[in-house]
């Protein structure tokens, strides 16, 4: 039993280092790839699929997954396409261990390579370190398996398969209770069905257990998904959702399919001592995961229209992408944290918009902006804990960018309110040409930059000096009352600020993520 323990904290440190070197090494063109390829729910299920199998943990898509969904970089529907592709990505940790732990002789070659791996991460840097990783890893976790399969042979010599519940309903659901837990104690989904492939492939249990095992510890991944959702965006929790009842409907299809399951593929699987191979439970959990997202494939737009109703959108359209369990994803968080602050310009540009063209704002309007400025200080925390959870000087010069942003919407953001009650800005001999310069600035500030909005900003300060030249001198030869020159100069002077302000927190914004 102490072998098999010991073997089973190998496996697990095997895929914990498999895992971290998987992503380090290719993490940025994961993200990448992700962002790239998610189209339509079939490109989200074949990217969540490759994904999975390649960095080897559906729990690692997922969470980044949700991170992505909450800084709004994809979809809510194109998050579930990968929830459900990375279900199907999983199983291919099944097949290596089932293919490679069982039927070829790696111990020998376990540790060579750990040892190999291990010179690699203390002596190399950069991206040789990363690979010393994930060879380590995955001498650890062969390593594993030949401690695991070594223990259990000494464990099914004490087990009789017939004792074991399975060999009816009841039977077959407490084992399906049983994987679930397994899978939450281990916090590892690969590492309870290692352990049931030993199991199977040393006598301890057979095919009919091993497949009730295999669809609880499937249900049972669903925890580190809920867990990620308690507390996160509205976003975070609809995937969290989305992943649990995909899982728990497929575990479900999978159960009352059981008998057709077992029939079919354990023939195809027999071997010559008339015992299922090992391998049958690797193909039972590949198969009913792609029965399950063919079911459920048909039933998307539904399915997502059904999340989205069990829990509604809440909180400020501005930080409603703003969730604290992606703040350790660094690039993600900035975009979130970018993404928001370039709406509320846009509103506030709106805003002015209208003060220039003497338009009333509705109670719409004037909410939104309102809740705008509230959600200023909330980015701005925000954007606090992304850089206290990273390293990476390049999320330290974004955040940079992103502070001065919402200082000169906070700035903005008080003008305009000054301007709402500035009766100058009404009336008929207020300075014109200065008000189409304006009005023609932020239309240029709406649409992507060509850097023709900072020249133009410079004109209208140049007209400020000029108009306010222009008002005194009036005032001098007694043409305008004095106390009208010096409303007409305030309002000058506040129209060149949104122009000053607006332009700063557009020119911070879209620096962001450049550095």
């Amino acid at each position: 039993m102490m072998t098999a323990l010991g073997g089973l904290g190998l496996f697990l440190l095997g895929m914990l280092l498999l895992t971290d070197g998987i992503k380090s090494l290719a993490g940025r063109a994961l993200r990448s790839i992700l962002l790239r390829f998610v189209r339509g729910p079939a490109t989200a299920i074949v990217s969540g699929a490759g994904l999975t199998a390649l960095v080897q943990s559906s729990s690692a898509t997922t969470l980044t997954t949700i991170g992505f969904v909450s800084a709004g970089l994809i979809t809510f529907p194109q998050a579930i396409g990968v929830v459900f592709g990375a279900n199907i990505g999983t199983t291919s940790t099944g097949w290596i261990v089932s293919m490679l732990g069982f039927k070829v002789s790696v111990g020998a070659a376990a540790l060579p390579m750990i040892f190999v791996g291990a010179m690699l991460r203390l002596l190399a840097k950069g991206r040789m370190a990363h690979a010393g990783l994930t060879v380590a890893g995955f001498g650890l976790l062969f390593f594993g398996i030949d401690m695991l399969a070594e223990g259990m042979s000494g464990v099914s010599q004490r087990i009789d398969p017939a004792t074991m519940p399975g060999a009816g309903i009841g039977g077959r659901a407490l084992l399906v209770g049983v994987g679930i837990v397994m899978t939450v104690l281990m916090q590892s989904s690969s590492a309870a069905m290692a352990v049931t492939l030993a199991a199977l492939h040393t006598g301890g249990i057979d095919i009919g257990q091993g497949a009730a095992l295999v669809i609880g510890q499937n249900i049972g991944t669903t925890v580190t998904a809920a867990i990620a959702g308690v507390g996160g965006s509205t976003a975070a929790k609809r995937t969290a959702l989305a992943h649990i009842l995909f899982n728990v409907i497929t575990g479900l299809v999978a159960f009352l399919l059981l008998p057709i399951f077992e029939w079919s593929v354990a023939r195809w699987f027999e071997d010559h001592a008339g015992r299922a191979d090992v391998s049958f439970l690797a193909a039972f959990h590949t198969c009913f995961n792609i029965v399950g997202v063919a079911i459920l494939l048909p039933a998307f737009g539904p399915f997502t229209r059904l999340i989205e109703r069990i829990i509604p959108e809440r909180g400020s359209e501005f930080t409603r992408n703003l969730d604290p369990s992606v703040v350790h994803m660094g690039p993600v968080a900035i975009e979130s944290a970018r993404r928001s602050l370039d709406e509320i310009l846009s509103v506030m540009l709106g805003r002015a918009s209208d003060l220039i063209r003497h338009e009333r704002s509705g109670t719409a309007k004037l909410v939104q902006l309102a809740d705008a400025k509230q959600a200023l200080p909330k980015i701005g925390d925000f954007i606090a804990d992304v850089t206290a959870a990273s390293s990476d000087p390049r999320i330290g010069r974004d955040q940079v960018e992103l502070v001065h942003a919402i200082d000169h919407l906070t700035e903005l953001a008080e003008t305009l309110e000054r301007l709402d009650d500035d009766p100058s800005l009404l009336r008929a001999d207020s300075p014109a040409s200065m008000l189409q310069m304006v009005e023609a600035l932020l239309a240029r500030l709406g649409m992507p930059s060509d850097g023709s909005e900072e020249a133009l900003a410079s004109q209208i300060a140049q007209r400020r000096k000029e108009l306010r030249a222009e008002l005194l001198e009036a005032a001098a030869r007694h043409r305008i009352p004095a106390d009208e020159v010096s409303a007409l100069i305030d309002t000058v002077r506040r129209l060149d600020a949104v122009c000053y302000h607006a332009v700063r927190a557009r020119r911070h914004i879209d620096a962001c993520g450049r550095t």
